[in-house]
């Protein structure tokens, strides 16, 4: 394996060990809290709920989503918390996780739409996957956003 290839895990919470769950937990942190300079709460009581798409390159988590199943009052798929290292950004890593997480989603509940709450500056690039915007822009923690949907064909 050469040091630019990603391996990609797909992972229960149960199945973290420590230092998977410090770095998947670093690196959230460094993007949306210090990065972007957002005091939020990172760790909202979801990530027990999620499956984590996390990828590799090399020993380091270079990116990484969570990935929730629809369920009664939530009647479609959700792909959160997607982030890139920064030093990977611009290799097409992103378009590359997202369409992991499409994958992941699209396997595991094929018939749910797959919605995500996107950073609005992302609109085009969301687009570009084959999402659609469903909603008017909203601010969350500072920072605008809409929702969007991927549906199958």
């Amino acid at each position: 394996m050469t040091s630019n290839q990603t391996v990609w895990k797909l992972l229960t919470f149960s199945r973290f060990d420590a230092p998977i769950l410090e770095s998947w937990l670093q690196l959230r942190q460094t993007v949306f809290v210090v990065e972007q300079r957002c005091a939020y709460p990172d760790i909202d009581g979801r990530d027990a709920d999620a499956l984590h798409l996390l990828g590799f390159v090399g020993d380091r988590l270079a990116a990484g989503a969570r990935l929730f199943a629809p369920r009664e009052e939530q009647l479609h798929a959700q792909i959160g918390r997607v982030v890139v290292a920064v030093e990977q950004r611009g290799s097409g890593l992103g378009k590359t996780l997202m369409q992991e997480a499409l994958d992941a989603c699209l396997e595991r509940w094929p018939e749910s739409p797959i919605k995500i709450s996107a950073q609005a500056h992302l609109e085009h690039f969301y687009n570009s996957l084959g999402f659609r915007t469903i909603s008017d822009q909203y601010d969350e923690d500072g920072i605008p956003h809409i929702d969007m949907e991927y549906r199958l064909k």
